[in-house]
């Protein structure tokens, strides 16, 4: 497995970010404040973490799949992108779905960092695509089963 060295700058008491197992592709990250997020609302929730990803790659912010199913808390636009160009503190922009409001507590693991290598694209204008088993067929063109 690839590993990257990304410089990190640790504030507030922050925790660093942690894989919770040896297979797990995403680092939990922790809130560094409490927040309450009432049913249905939204809310930014600071990580006292900045850090500085290397060229040709990016950090996505992914929500935590036990705070969705269990609280109706999910990411307001999994996934979040953390440019190579960006210093300033992550933060993770949340909405509750569930019925009532949901405390985010200082160190509760709220979402996951997983850093994804990124290819620039280079256009090049045709006249015309190739041709493809799907075509133009849109949402719902392939099935259900």
């Amino acid at each position: 497995m690839q590993q990257v060295p990304i410089p990190i700058v640790v504030t507030d008491g922050a925790d660093l970010p942690e894989y919770a197992t040896p297979g797990a592709a995403g680092m939990d990250l922790r809130a560094s404040a409490s927040v309450v997020v009432s049913s249905m609302g939204r809310a930014m929730v600071p990580t006292g973490l900045r850090i500085s990803v290397p060229e040709g790659f990016e950090a996505q912010v992914r929500p935590r799949s036990g705070l969705s199913i269990k609280h109706g808390l999910t990411l307001i636009n999994p996934p979040g992108t953390i440019d190579s160009d960006f210093r300033g503190e992550i933060n993770v922009l949340v909405v509750n779905f569930g019925e009532e409001s949901y405390t985010i507590e200082i160190g509760d693991r709220i979402a996951q960092l997983v850093i994804c290598p990124v290819a620039r694209a280079e256009w090049q204008v045709v006249g015309a695509l190739p041709d493809s088993e799907r075509g133009e067929g849109g949402f719902g063109s392939t099935g259900r089963q």
